[in-house]
């Protein structure tokens, strides 16, 4: 029975993979950074004058222009004052007049010694003090037309304005009553935070007149749809912080449409400027471990088996893996960048490499099925 037994094959010791070719290619990706917008202006409404809200003249949540009128302050006290202080003005110039025309009599009288000196005098000093009355009784004028003015509250600037903090018939006092806010639309700022590190490539594209104008800036709205204007840097901020080692920057949107809202959540995508073409590999071909990773490449490589029959080869061609370390830079989708380790036109192992170490013999004789023996950076 022992004799009628068929001789079992030897079991291989070489581990199925998939391979990939190196190949190096022009890459397009994105350093991402949360970011909010913001207004370039901004100030809130406070009342110059006390007195009760009578009329509100805009709708809430409306674009205003510059100098429109939003609020009137009770403006019948102030257009008294006002009345008051233009009448007194015409009984101080009344009174000038009069003034004037004795200090003439006087004067003329004087040459000719035909007036007692104590009454020049008097004359004079009468003038001036007419020309004090005068002046003081402008100045009342212009304060009162001030008030009158400030009874009426005007948009700064265009832009839009929010929710009225006050209702007809409100009481509000000076400089304590918020009435509302507004704010510019177009363009609209995105504020967002970057490391130190990176300071010196924003300080770059902050100088060059190119970044102005193409699409390195682009934004991600809150629904992750892509925001159709392009922006460019308005400001770096002057200081890095020192507890965190980062330093806040500034772009500027066009914001024609109104898309962008003050203290919207978003997404600032800044353009990968390296032209240079770069090693690109699928993610599950690279292996984390504590922290480092690696690749395995196939290399051809020949073994020797002296104990092969006369009527065999002694000798044999297989492939082999090697373990290479790499540094891997941004990821691409289901791909990652290679930055160094290994070079263009290498064989990269795929699929299988959970199955492999260094040295391990391998085969492509037999394609893998996807999910065999995934590796990853994890």
């Amino acid at each position: 029975m022992g004799a009628c037994k068929k001789k079992q094959p030897p079991v291989s010791t070489e581990v199925p993979v998939n391979l990939v070719k190196v190949q190096a290619q022009s890459v397009l990706y994105y350093d991402k950074y949360p970011s909010t917008t913001a207004a370039l202006s901004q100030v809130s409404l406070l009342p110059q004058v006390q007195g009760a809200v009578t009329g509100i003249f805009f709708t809430e949540g409306s674009h205003v222009t510059k100098g429109q009128k939003l609020y009137e302050i009770d403006t019948r006290i102030y257009q008294n004052n006002y009345d008051a202080a233009v009448a007194n003005l015409r009984v101080a110039q009344g009174t000038l007049k009069q003034s004037q025309q004795d200090a003439d009599r006087y004067d003329y009288l004087n040459k000719y010694n035909a007036v007692a000196k104590q009454l020049y005098d008097h004359a004079m000093i009468t003038l001036e003090n007419s020309k004090s009355q005068v002046k003081a009784a402008d100045e009342a004028v212009k304060t009162a037309k001030t008030n009158l003015n400030y009874a009426i509250v005007t948009a700064p600037f265009s832009g839009t304005i929010g929710f009225s903090q006050v209702k007809l018939g409100n009481v509000v006092s000076v400089g304590t009553t918020v009435l509302n806010t507004i704010s510019t639309d177009s363009p609209m700022a995105v504020d967002f935070v970057i490391n130190e590190k990176q300071l010196p490539k924003f300080e770059k594209l902050q100088m060059e007149k190119k970044a102005n104008v193409d699409s390195l800036f682009t934004l991600l709205l809150p629904d992750n749809t892509l925001y159709p204007e392009n922006g460019k840097i308005s400001i770096i901020d002057r200081a890095v912080d020192s507890q965190t080692g980062s330093i806040r920057v500034r772009l500027v949107f066009p914001n024609a449409k109104n898309m962008l809202r003050v203290g919207m959540s978003c997404v600032v995508r800044v353009h990968n400027q390296d032209t240079q073409p770069q090693l690109v590999l699928p993610n599950k071909a690279v292996v984390e471990q504590m922290g480092e990773y690696f690749v395995y490449i196939a290399k051809d490589s020949t073994i020797t088996n002296p104990k092969a029959p006369a009527d065999s080869a002694k000798t044999k061609k297989t492939l082999v893996a090697a373990q290479k370390k790499v540094q891997i830079g941004q990821t691409i989708g289901p791909n990652v960048v290679i930055k160094s380790g290994i070079n263009a036109g290498d064989r990269v192992v795929t699929d299988g490499v959970q199955s492999l170490h260094d040295g391990s013999q391998i085969t492509t004789a037999n394609k893998v099925g996807p999910g065999a023996g995934k590796g990853g950076k994890g």
